[in-house]
């Protein structure tokens, strides 16, 4: 019989929590691992998909997690882990709101013997040894390989070719490297030429607010590199709201391939897709009982990625798992 994953509450009084920290004993008496780990937030389809394969992989695991939603606040997130603290877990993972200000509550979860693992996303932290080990995407080369597309598609184009970028969260690690990875790889290409810049902090409603505004103060836009799905998706309202058409009129590309975002790209009103798969929980629950056993991990883990265009979209969405 599996044991089943426990979605407890912040602050949710809890029985065993004094004395040292042990295993509890599950349903078939063996010792039970626990998990403490804190989301960014339900931002987006990929979000949603992500705690979904987090919460399914820990009770097909037998691993009892403690799950809370920091509402894409970085303070939730500091409160979360240090009552994950407090409640002595075996393990704490989390996917950080933004890239700095960790070293002080990772800190203190050292000092409690409690190891730490990164998800998705990364810190900015010089001290390495906060963390036993970083599971997630390379959010550089997915700006690449975004970019790479775009400069194929433009190959031999001399006039200008102007693109607007609809960023994620100010300050997170995705937005940092999705756009440092796009600049990088169209910089050779001096007719493409970014117009403008803004955050629509991964969400629909913010994706389509901002490129409402984009169009209004850019009448020329030929491209729409957006860092998620949601934020092309929004921005797809707002082009299609000024008579514009989506994937003809501004050629556009995005990150991610969820299941709305593939549903868009294989009815050519996104371009190009470039994978960011959510579904992480099968290796964090692996790498989560290695770390508590003391087993050596590699400090960086990749997840397997690809890309789409149209064509390869229709074919893999009936198969589509997020």
């Amino acid at each position: 019989m599996r044991r089943r994953a426990v979605l407890v509450l912040l602050g949710a009084a809890l029985s065993g929590c004094g004395g040292e920290r042990r295993w509890d004993t599950g349903v078939d008496g063996k010792p039970q691992l626990v998990l403490g780990f804190a989301q960014v937030g339900a931002e987006s389809g990929w979000r949603t998909a992500n705690t979904k394969s987090i919460q399914e992989a820990a009770d097909a695991s037998g691993i009892e997690l403690r799950f809370s939603d920091a509402q894409q606040k970085q303070e939730n997130q500091i409160k979360a882990i240090r009552s994950f603290i407090a409640q002595k877990v075996d393990v704490i993972a989390f996917s950080p709101v933004v890239e700095s200000g960790w070293d002080t509550v990772l800190q203190e979860a050292r000092a409690a013997g409690i190891p730490v693992i990164l998800t998705d996303r990364a810190i900015d932290s010089k001290d390495t040894t906060l963390y036993r080990s970083f599971l997630g995407s390379d959010f550089v080369l997915e700006g690449r390989r975004a970019g790479e597309w775009l400069v194929k598609e433009y190959q031999g184009r001399t006039s200008p070719v102007n693109i607007v970028e609809l960023q994620g969260t100010t300050g997170s690690a995705p937005a940092n490297d999705r756009k440092a990875g796009f600049a990088e790889t169209i910089k050779a290409s001096p007719n493409l030429r970014i117009v403008a810049s803004q955050t629509g902090n991964f969400t629909r409603a913010k994706g389509k607010e901002v490129m409402e505004a984009l169009l209004k103060a850019h009448p020329k836009i030929d491209v729409l590199y957006a860092h998620n799905d949601d934020m092309a998706l929004g921005a797809i309202e707002a082009i299609q709201a000024a008579g514009k058409r989506p994937g003809v009129d501004i050629k556009i590309v995005s990150v991610d391939a969820v299941k709305d975002g593939m549903t868009a790209l294989s009815q050519n009103r996104i371009n190009f897709i470039v994978e960011c798969s959510p579904l992480l929980g099968p290796q964090l629950m692996d790498l989560a009982k290695k770390v508590v056993a003391g087993e050596p991990v590699d400090a960086r883990i990749l997840t397997v990625e690809t890309t789409f265009t149209p064509e390869q979209a229709k074919a893999a969405l009936p198969q589509r798992k997020y």
